[in-house]
């Protein structure tokens, strides 16, 4: 299965992602799922998926292959899209074709795939946006009111998001907060793993500010794991019914 979150706040938009996939107890891999298209201060798009691997990467290989074609247009090219709107169109549009494709060959055998992705970015002089892409290629958008999207098994670190996330919350916390997220879907769900792929956009740099790779022996998450764990028992401890 998959964890995906993406935050959207005022000073820039945060998304972390795990690489686990389960195709069954015996058949477990690691399988990048944030992919990241930039052309430095001009724009940055980061796009997170879940759902069946034969659509998401085909769905990113088309992407790739639209942007790198001689005959590319803003009608074509996530690169040229005119807004972050017409990016969510395009990237909608490829992967209910590709599922609409797939779905075709399964029904032979009674199977059916889907997929669902967050797409996330700013253009040079454009507002930044997120979008939640439902497998008919329909999407919702993030707002201040709800700064936040999430795929996959979503409802183990959802509450904490709720309690702490607003569109003020800063970078520095937003990381911690997606982190803190991300490790009680990790311990609640082994259907999620690591290594984690984390990325920050800060507000008009049209580029990653920062990006990091987090594997199972990364020290900083451990101890931030350890101290969040002292934290809800010590609260939990103090609190009478």
């Amino acid at each position: 299965m998959t964890y995906c979150v993406g935050l959207l706040l005022d000073a820039g938009i945060v998304l972390l992602s795990d690489t686990r996939t389960n195709a069954g107890l015996d058949n477990i891999s690691t399988y990048r799922k944030m992919y990241v298209f930039e052309d430095t201060g001009e724009r940055v798009i980061g796009i997170m998926t879940a759902g069946s691997l034969s659509i998401t990467q085909t769905t990113i290989a088309k992407i790739g292959e639209a942007i790198a074609s001689p005959d590319a247009t803003p009608e074509t090219s996530i690169m040229l899209a005119p807004t972050m709107l017409k990016v969510a169109e395009l990237v909608g549009m490829t992967m209910t074709r590709i599922r609409a494709d797939i779905d075709g060959k399964l029904n032979g055998v009674g199977q059916h795939s889907s997929a669902t992705l967050i797409v996330a970015g700013q253009r040079r002089g454009g507002a930044m946006r997120m979008f939640l892409i439902y497998p008919e290629g329909n999407f919702i958008e993030a707002t201040d009111d709800t700064p936040f999207l999430q795929i996959g098994e979503h409802k183990y670190g959802k509450p904490l998001l709720d309690r702490v996330v607003t569109s003020q919350t800063s970078l520095t916390d937003a990381q911690k907060a997606v982190l803190l997220s991300m490790d009680s879907t990790l311990r609640s769900n082994l259907s999620v793993g690591m290594p984690l792929d984390l990325a920050v956009i800060e507000k008009d740099a049209c580029r990653i500010t920062f990006q990091r790779r987090i594997d199972a022996n990364d020290v900083g998450f451990r101890e931030m794991s350890e101290a969040w764990s002292v934290a809800l028992r010590d609260g939990f401890s103090r609190i009478s019914v």
